[in-house]
């Protein structure tokens, strides 16, 4: 967990990691900061998608991205919002509150929204239309660490389907190392100390409407069509 009593070196680390996400979302139009760690004079806002609705058919359906995006990463920006106003908590970054509350228990339901805006973000800049292939030294490390890059996406679609319930399955770098991971909940790499390369959604709500009980569809649909293996690039270099 990254906190003001690390080390330096760590929190450059973690700023670098969250700046190559923030270079890509402000590209794609996302409004992401790209220095997580500067005060916020205005509300936590929903960042625009980048892409349109019906972008990522038939992978993902319009309908999905409008309830997913519409409803449920709007509704954790708002209750974020709402579990901050007045607190201390109200003039610090995103990061910061995710940081702050992920290990405090009386601060559990703002974590878990907070942390749900910041993964929701990074999922929809973890997809793109058309997909892509790992190159350059993304494409060394998946070999290095994996020994290809089925057996990196064949680890990831483990890691979506062994976790039980709702959460994530992550691409990250753990200690140097690339490794297929997955979160409970609203749990984030970050917090444990990991660099998030991406991400895949495995909440219900992700997938339930176009492909019900399937999630394996949903998973294999999007390691094989939508990953946006260029954000991942960007995410290694600046780690």
């Amino acid at each position: 967990m990254l906190s003001p009593y690390q080390t330096n070196h760590d929190r450059r680390h973690f700023l670098k990691t969250m700046a190559a996400a923030g270079v890509v979302a402000a590209g794609a139009g996302l409004g992401v900061t790209a220095m997580p760690f500067t005060a916020r004079a205005a509300e936590i806002e929903l960042p625009k998608l980048p892409f349109a609705e019906n972008a990522l058919e038939p992978v993902i359906s319009a309908r999905t991205i409008s309830f997913h995006y519409g409803k449920h990463h709007a509704g954790y920006v708002k209750k974020t919002n709402a579990a901050i106003k007045g607190t201390p908590l109200e003039s610090k970054s995103l990061e910061e509150i995710i940081m702050e509350t992920s290990k405090n228990p009386d601060q559990q339901g703002i974590f878990n929204n907070a942390a749900q805006v910041w993964n929701h973000t990074f999922y929809w800049n973890s997809i793109t239309p058309g997909g892509g292939k790992p190159d350059g030294a993304l494409l060394e490390k998946v070999n290095a660490d994996f020994g290809s890059l089925d057996d990196c996406k064949k680890a990831l679609a483990d890691a979506a389907a062994s976790r039980f319930a709702s959460g994530w399955a992550w691409l990250v770098i753990d200690g140097g190392t690339l490794k297929a991971i997955n979160t409970m909940n609203a749990d984030t790499p970050m917090v444990h100390d990991m660099t998030p390369l991406l991400t895949i959604d495995v909440w219900e709500h992700a997938y339930y409407l176009d492909y019900q009980n399937r999630r394996g569809d949903y998973v294999s649909g999007l390691l094989d069509k939508l990953i946006n293996w260029d954000f991942a690039s960007k995410n290694l270099e600046m780690s």
